[in-house]
């Protein structure tokens, strides 16, 4: 007989979903020019800290399950209008997410059809993500599953061919085109041009919290830990070892957020049908993002409906167990959203993904102080016989995404980005005193 619930593999899947976006296929190339090399050390601090938000999160998950994971915890820990503005702020950012994922879609389909209007290709992929949704957990695993295989495929077999390319077995068209640069010097742009970076950096591991979400679908809970850390340990090898080799195959010089580092790596092989294939892998990395962040945020409006934070009507499930009515919230807030990108195309894109990655990082801080909080208390969420992380790894890791978001002050466009995100994290706010007043009414 047919298990119920998601095995821990398939919870890593979906995690490895939901992570490698278009984000990391296309937008390192701008962390690589503004930090150099020094980009290696950047994904190795942001894996560390990633997996301390990630081990804190799922110590609580394991010790006391909750439907609403991490803001959950939040509000167990610091009161409701800590959990409004972590499910709030996290379902904002994941309308942000899906937006950017879905202008990139769209721009990248254009590629092949030139002819097409680009809002054709989005309400197309914006249905097609829906639909999937709307076929239920089971099925959702399956089809996020399938792309991560897809997506760990193209990586590792782009770590194969580089490894050939550095021990000699291959070799570039013309000997002018292989790099010149490599992993030297490794801070070109000094520490500040790593520090700028950061923030970029970060959001490449955006999508943590969809495991933490996803958790409550588990057959065992208590494999939460084991999920994750497959994941996180996968990803870290994975993103530090393919940009380590594009490193060495291409100038990094010469990488821009135009183009995907990867494509330029591999441009001096005369590979037939390069554009074609990466525009394809770019596409279902960023397709399966944005459909693992519309199921988590769906499952969060639902959470925060639960406990008054949201209209009662949005906790509705049908019979597939899929919140329909939050989907349709999340699709009228997508629609403005997209809308907004394509009137400022060259501008609001860059914007609205930094803003998102702010706020996404902004709510690991929320679930890492939950996690001090209820430690210092001995909330059953801490039991002392299954302590995961140390308290001062939280501490550290805290610094870590702090020095990130200030570095994001160094750019002008970043900037714009971080105070579009603090102008929304303030309605959030705002609305949560009004939510909180009618209340004592």
């Amino acid at each position: 007989m047919h298990e119920k619930g998601l095995s821990w593999q398939q919870l890593s899947l979906i995690g490895v979903g939901s992570i490698i976006g278009a984000g990391f296929f296309l937008g390192t190339g701008l962390s690589i020019r503004t930090a150099g090399p020094s980009v290696l050390i950047g994904y190795m601090i942001a894996g560390v800290t990633t997996f301390i938000v990630f081990a804190s999160l799922a110590q609580m998950t394991a010790n006391d399950p909750q439907p609403g994971s991490f803001r959950a915890y939040a509000r167990i820990a610091f009161g409701r209008s800590a959990g409004f503005l972590s499910g709030w702020v996290y379902w904002l950012s994941g309308v942000l997410i899906m937006s950017s994922e879905i202008v990139a879609l769209s721009t990248f389909t254009e590629y092949w059809f030139p002819n097409v209007p680009l809002g054709v290709f989005a309400i197309a992929y914006a249905a097609l993500g829906f639909g999937i949704n709307f076929l239920g957990v089971r099925n959702f695993s399956q089809v996020e599953s399938t792309f991560a295989i897809v997506k760990l495929a193209i990586l590792v077999g782009f770590i194969v061919f580089g490894a050939l390319f550095v021990f000699g077995a291959i070799h570039p068209a013309t000997t002018a085109a292989a790099a010149t640069v490599g992993v030297h010097p490794w801070f070109p742009h000094g520490v500040k041009g790593l520090w700028s970076a950061m923030v970029i950096i970060f959001f490449s591991f955006g999508g943590i919290e969809v495991v933490g979400v996803t958790a409550s679908e588990l057959r065992r809970k208590e494999d939460i830990m084991k999920s994750g850390t497959a994941l996180l340990l996968s990803l870290v090898l994975i993103y530090v070892l393919a940009l380590y080799l594009v490193l060495r195959m291409a100038d990094w010089r010469g990488l821009s957020e135009a183009t995907s580092p990867f494509v330029t790596a591999l441009s001096a092989f005369s590979i037939p049908y390069l554009d074609s294939l990466f525009n394809l892998v770019i596409i279902s990395a960023a397709f399966s993002t944005m459909v693992g962040a519309l199921f988590s945020i769906s499952r969060i409006v639902v959470s925060l409906a639960e406990d008054g934070d949201a209209p009662r009507g949005l906790a509705a499930l049908n019979r597939r167990g899929v919140a329909w009515k939050s989907l349709l919230l999340t699709a009228a807030a997508l629609a403005v959203s997209i809308g907004c990108s394509y009137v400022l195309p060259n501008t609001m894109y860059e914007y609205v993904t930094t803003a998102a990655g702010v706020m996404l990082i902004l709510n690991w801080i929320l679930i890492l102080a939950a996690y001090l909080k209820l430690h210092a208390s001995q909330h059953p969420a801490h039991k002392p016989r299954r302590t995961i992380v140390h308290p001062y790894a939280a501490y550290v890791a805290i610094g870590f995404i702090l020095i990130a978001l200030s570095g994001a002050l160094l750019h002008r466009n970043e900037r714009i980005g971080l105070c579009l995100s603090a102008a929304l994290i303030v309605i959030v706010l705002l609305a949560s005193r009004l939510v909180a007043a009618r209340r004592k009414h």
